[in-house]
């Protein structure tokens, strides 16, 4: 029996399942952009995409992915010849070094692998070596989507203060925001990027630049930044038509109300909370499974894995026999090894990834981990027994940790 019916479930990590909500309220006719009741659009979700962040600084919004935010925030705090030092815990903080590097940017890469956090030790090296304080910025992913790492951006503000060091801290948070606890101002972070397409469980379109006044006073600096990625005027716009440096992506905009209403009716605390009950999970059915077998999590220390995403290792071609299978015979994608092999290394057959953030709940990763359990049986891959119990235990609350 192959899937024929029913809902086919995307559980890769981004763009994420988008909510019936969110849908509805992009179905409908395009509005006047210079209406009044447009004002209160746009003042209302830079306010709560603030409170997502745990910021009362600025936030720019742009008509972009990912890599469009990349660009826009080195855009208006760098300039060609300006060195960073970058931390890479996985692919994504090298794609954000390699924008960097097309901009005219030196970087320095401290490469940390793909099961790591970063390591504090060789960052305060690193500052201490940088006697003429020639990084301008040091930039580090909240979560890398491709290998799951958590890293800890409080920590990281701890080592560039007791160094002395001037930079700037810029995280990466497309993948965490509104998945993992992010406490911008606290933890001292002074430019951060997202998207719209993740945690904030609307299509991909719009990005998000979030910076705080010393970042601002950098920016007053530059001698050139180009309109379009200008923040200055989309923090604090004028006229309507300044938020988006144009027409702005009305429908998203419906959407991305609709998403951060249903954040604010969770509330924050609770969204963090059921990302983590679901994160942990996952995390015990793979440990299940791996009892026997060569499956396991990519990050073994379960406080440096993110709730947003769950990376897997198993012997290729495995992981690319589960995905298909799955796939195939349950109606649900799962996520590619992505960057963890080159597509023409034999190994890239062997991970997989589960995306579980957004509009997500407990009867849905049921499906997904049921079916994972399926396939390996399916497929007559070796592993260990118990998954579902040990998941279902975590949802049921009966594991102490979750309560933590």
């Amino acid at each position: 029996m192959q899937n024929s019916g029913g809902r086919h479930y995307n559980a890769i990590p981004g763009p994420s399942v988008i909510p019936d909500q969110v849908l509805q309220a992009m179905h409908r006719a395009g509005p006047n952009i210079y209406d009044p009741v447009q004002q209160e659009l746009m003042d209302s979700i830079q306010r709560d995409l603030k409170a997502v962040a745990c910021t009362r600084h600025h936030v720019a919004m742009y008509i972009a992915n990912g890599h469009g935010v990349w660009e826009a925030a080195i855009a208006n705090v760098l300039a060609p010849g300006d060195h960073v030092l970058v931390l890479a815990t996985g692919r994504f903080a090298h794609g954000w070094a390699a924008m960097a590097r097309s901009l005219g940017i030196t970087t320095e890469v401290l490469d940390f692998g793909l099961q790591s956090t970063i390591d504090q030790t060789r960052v305060a090296e690193a500052l201490a070596q940088d006697k003429n304080h020639r990084y301008k910025a040091v930039l580090a992913c909240h979560v890398d989507t491709a290998t799951s790492v958590l890293n800890d951006i409080d920590a990281l503000r701890n080592t560039i203060t007791k160094e002395a060091h001037p930079a700037l801290l810029m995280v990466d948070c497309i993948a965490s925001l509104g998945c993992d606890r992010f406490l911008m101002d606290e933890w001292g972070v002074d430019v951060m990027v997202s998207a719209c397409q993740k945690g904030l469980m609307t299509p991909p379109g719009t990005g998000f630049v979030f910076f705080n006044d010393k970042a601002a006073s950098v920016r007053a600096t530059q001698k050139s930044v180009s309109s379009y990625w200008d923040w200055t005027g989309r923090a604090n716009p004028r006229e309507l038509y300044q938020y988006f440096g144009g027409t702005s992506p009305t429908h998203h905009l419906f959407g991305l109300r609709a998403a951060l209403d249903l954040l604010n009716d969770e509330g924050l605390e609770s969204v963090w909370h059921r990302h983590r009950v679901i994160a942990r999970a996952i995390s015990s059915a793979v440990e299940a499974w791996s009892v026997e077998g060569a499956m396991a999590l990519n990050i073994s220390q379960a406080a440096q894995r993110s709730n947003a995403v769950t990376a897997i290792r198993a012997t290729a071609p495995d992981g690319t026999r589960i995905r298909d299978w799955v796939e195939q015979y349950c109606g649900i994608t799962l996520g590619v090894g992505l960057g963890m092999a080159e597509p023409d290394d034999p190994a890239w057959h062997g991970f997989f990834r589960i995306g579980h953030m957004g509009h997500v709940n407990s009867q849905m990763i049921n499906g997904v981990l049921g079916s994972i359990d399926a396939a390996l049986k399916a497929l007559d891959i070796p592993h260990g027994s118990g998954a579902l119990e040990a998941a279902t235990t975590q949802f049921a609350g009966l594991d102490s940790a979750t309560s933590r």
